[in-house]
């Protein structure tokens, strides 16, 4: 993602909480990014990461987590509201510290990630699939509310994305069928972009083959 928005030219900066991301990003960009050491998962922190970049003009969040067990009685509610909370909060709190910047700029981008799933249910996924649709309901929101402020939000929705650690954990899947992080990774830089100027309030998928 990073890598795809530097090449076409945009300024970029990233979050970062543990020391192997940071090194990761380091690596392959080196000072090409601006990194800002946050937990987005903490309101304060989240705020202090949005004041210290100059001039923002879109926001792409992709903080999220998945995890499966059993049917809905037979999962705990503690599980349940993890899954919410994981996947609803950082958007949540990233859009309310830098709305007030986007207006201020006059206009800009928000980008969320939901999932195939949140279209598509499949059984014993009830608290990620419910925090996945709830993405799609809270970027229409910000649609709603910010667009005559000139911003747009929309959020894309993949299915399985073609990663190591996914590979990994399913060595006998067709691995064809998945997206490479990089195709998504265009469509993000597309919404981010003017060339996505008419669309707001979008549920995109980037399923692949899937």
């Amino acid at each position: 993602m990073l890598a795809e928005l530097i090449e076409h030219g945009y300024p970029v900066a990233a979050t970062w909480l543990v020391d192997r991301e940071r090194e990761r990003v380091e690596q392959s960009l080196g000072d090409r990014v601006q990194l800002v050491k946050a937990d987005l998962m903490d309101q304060a922190q989240v705020q202090d990461a949005v004041d210290q970049v100059d001039d923002l003009g879109a926001v792409v969040n992709l903080v999220g987590g998945y995890a499966q067990g059993g049917r809905v009685h037979e999962t705990e509610p503690a599980e349940f509201e993890r899954m919410l909370e994981l996947n609803l909060r950082p958007g949540f709190l990233l859009a309310r510290a830098a709305m007030p910047k986007l207006i201020e700029g006059g206009g800009g981008a928000y980008v969320g990630v939901s999932a195939r799933a949140a279209l598509r249910p499949f059984r014993g996924a009830a608290g990620y699939i419910t925090a996945k649709r709830a993405v799609l309901g809270f970027v229409e929101a910000l649609a709603t509310e910010y667009r005559d402020d000139g911003i747009r939000a929309n959020a894309v929705l993949p299915s399985t994305i073609d990663t190591p650690a996914n590979r990994k954990q399913m060595p006998n899947a067709d691995h064809s069928k998945w997206v490479p992080p990089a195709e998504i990774a265009r469509v993000i830089r597309v919404l981010v972009s003017d060339d996505s100027a008419p669309t707001s309030g979008a549920a995109i998928p980037v399923y692949g083959r899937a």
